[in-house]
């Protein structure tokens, strides 16, 4: 089987481990991956602030970028939900690329079939669910299925799990205050469970919670699904990416 990585804008230029973990698991599970060059931002920011005019020529452009792909991996459920939630507005071309694109836990699981990625983490994990994966993709348990599959890991129930983190985007730039108490309560949450790892499947809401948590100087750290599902045994991913 064969791929197409969306990478993502934000990965591509602020968490690009992320996206090398990503093809490092998918070609540990037999999956051959491509990394379209053409591929630029998706038009999210844009689209949800409400500028419609400079969305469409990122969409084009994601489109074409993706054509002839049967499948298209993105490890951002925000990203994922933007193609296949909005793309149908900007013409049929654009809708058709929804079907094919997958956020990297519900790929695994509906597509590949496996929950047991072959991963080891030895570390006390607990997951925070991003809106846009829970309440418009509608993930569900795929992603605490591949943790909890994770040998060596233990995974803790995050308090208040499903309330939204506050980055929200240009949410976070548009209201701050609000954006920070909302990510304040996150973070204090995260904490009292006593994990060593915060993780999500979206970069911008580990962005947002990591600096949370670094200016805080805490002990807990954000890391992304797929940095925990890299990682072997033989390979630890810790050792290889520094993190």
């Amino acid at each position: 089987m064969r791929v197409a990585l969306f990478v993502t804008c934000l990965n591509d230029a602020l968490y690009p481990a992320t996206g090398v973990a990503t093809v490092r698991l998918l070609e540990r599970l037999g999956v051959a991956v491509d990394f379209p060059a053409g591929q630029t931002c998706c038009g999210q920011p844009q689209f949800n602030t409400g500028y419609r005019r400079e969305t469409e020529p990122l969409v084009r452009r994601t489109v074409r970028a993706f054509d002839g792909y049967e499948y298209v991996v993105t490890p951002s459920g925000s990203c994922a939900a933007m193609v296949r939630g909005h793309y149908g507005r900007f013409g049929a071309e654009a809708a058709e690329l929804g079907p094919r694109t997958y956020e990297l836990s519900e790929f695994l699981v509906d597509v590949l079939g496996v929950t047991d990625v072959g991963a080891y983490f030895p570390h006390r994990v607990t997951y925070h669910p991003s809106c846009h994966g829970l309440r418009l993709l509608g993930l569900g348990e795929r992603p605490r299925r591949l943790l909890q599959a994770v040998k060596g890991l233990d995974l803790v129930e995050l308090p208040g799990a499903e309330e939204c983190c506050g980055f929200g985007g240009t949410f976070a730039v548009k209201n701050p205050d609000v954006s920070v108490a909302m990510g304040a309560d996150k973070v204090r949450n995260a904490v009292a469970t006593g994990a060593e790892v915060l993780c999500g499947a979206d970069s911008s809401c580990l962005m947002h919670l990591g600096g949370m948590l670094s200016r805080q100087a805490e002990p807990l750290r954000a890391l992304h699904l797929a940095e925990i599902l890299a990682s072997t045994e033989n390979e630890p991913w810790e050792k290889e990416s520094g993190r």
